[in-house]
């Protein structure tokens, strides 16, 4: 494989910092907000899993693109992220089950980034300044030029962003034997999250980000799954009514990242941009209910208000951040519905959190 062609590139930050590299993927232009990612493996879930919707993403790890691409490890029908930096971008693959380069499926996608610029200092100051909007251009050269194209970008704060990611159509998935229905809101769902709840004897029917709750309620599930998915959860009005009316319902529910947020806000509870989010496959989490501590992977830059959250009547906390303690799990009192923060279906990543699917479908068995 010869190595492909490629020019200098500018990234440049909301606050006017520059950084100039190498271009990689499609010549040409993007914006989004930068933020981090800690992983050491996984480029090619996390550069398709929805929840990366407008986001520019810096690679923590050295090499990205080492062990090309394939089919099975996408988290959706494309690849969602605004843009990549990294540091070594790697035009060969050593992988032999590898389908092609990174580069080639930059390309294809029409994805825009650049490389060869210090991460580890580029990162260093994200995380003092917190998450900013930036461009990436390898066409553009002129500085005042690109301040106008950064304009353009709009904050992710009071962004509603399911409705670029979720399915337009209503779908189904069964396993061979079925044993419960469970009606899932796609806010951006991820491939293994089904997968997880098919495996376990779970039909799905997938239902698109605005659908009201008297239309999944006709199919008669025995319970709700709310999904991940990018942007501002106090914009997902819409979802926010459906579940609410879920909770009428008083079948079980379960909730991931951006469905975990959900539920806290049809409780009344609200949430808050965080100053960097939480982005990697190893961050540490405490189940209260159990005292044992799991190794999770994450991806949001949103969080739900822990002091609001202090003494209400209907919801108590389940799990805590090890790093900063804010929330990561919640409960009803007294109704079958619970979320969590992290994504226990983690692919790759840490196992550690796959009971939270066994839980639910105990709560569906008990209820059924």
């Amino acid at each position: 494989m010869k190595k492909q062609t490629t020019t200098d590139a500018i990234l440049l930050l909301e606050d006017g910092t520059i950084f100039k590299g190498k271009s990689l993927g499609l010549i040409g232009t993007t914006g989004g907000e930068l933020c981090f990612n800690t992983g050491m493996t996984g480029y090619q879930e996390i550069f398709t899993d929805p929840s990366y919707y407008g986001q520019i993403v810096v690679t923590t790890v050295s090499h990205v693109g080492n062990y090309g691409v394939q089919q099975e490890e996408v988290e959706s029908g494309n690849i969602q992220i605004k843009g990549l930096v990294c540091k070594d971008f790697s035009h060969f693959f050593s992988r032999n089950t590898a389908e092609g380069s990174l580069q080639e499926y930059f390309e294809k996608a029409g994805i825009v980034g650049i490389c060869e610029i210090d991460t580890r200092a580029l990162v260093r100051y994200i995380r003092d300044k917190g998450a900013m909007n930036a461009v990436i251009s390898s066409e553009i050269t002129d500085v005042e030029e690109l301040r106008e194209r950064l304009k353009e970008v709009p904050d992710m704060a009071g962004l509603e962003l399911s409705s670029h990611v979720s399915t337009a159509s209503i779908y189904e998935m069964k396993p061979e034997y079925a044993k419960y229905r469970v009606a899932v809101l796609d806010l951006g769902i991820k491939k293994n999250i089904i997968n997880n709840l098919v495996s376990r004897g779970c039909e799905i029917k997938v239902f698109p980000y605005n659908t009201p709750f008297d239309e999944m309620e006709k199919w008669n599930p025995d319970g709700y799954f709310i999904s991940n998915g990018p942007g501002d959860p106090a914009a997902t009005t819409e979802a926010v009514n459906s579940v609410k009316r879920m909770l009428e319902d008083d079948k079980p529910l379960f909730g991931i990242c951006l469905g975990h947020q959900v539920l806290a806000q049809a409780n009344g509870i609200p949430t808050y941009k965080m100053h960097n989010g939480h982005r990697g496959l190893n961050h540490p989490v405490k189940n209260l209910l159990t005292g044992r501590c799991e190794v999770t992977s994450q991806n949001h830059g949103f969080v739900v208000d822990g002091e609001a959250l202090k003494n209400h009547p209907l919801v108590e906390v389940t799990h805590i951040n090890l790093n900063d303690n804010t929330i990561e799990g919640i409960r009803m009192k007294g109704k079958p519905a619970f979320s969590v923060q992290y994504h226990p279906e983690s692919s790759p990543g840490p196992h550690d959190s796959e009971y939270l699917f066994d839980d639910f479908v105990a709560l569906l068995e008990q209820n059924k």
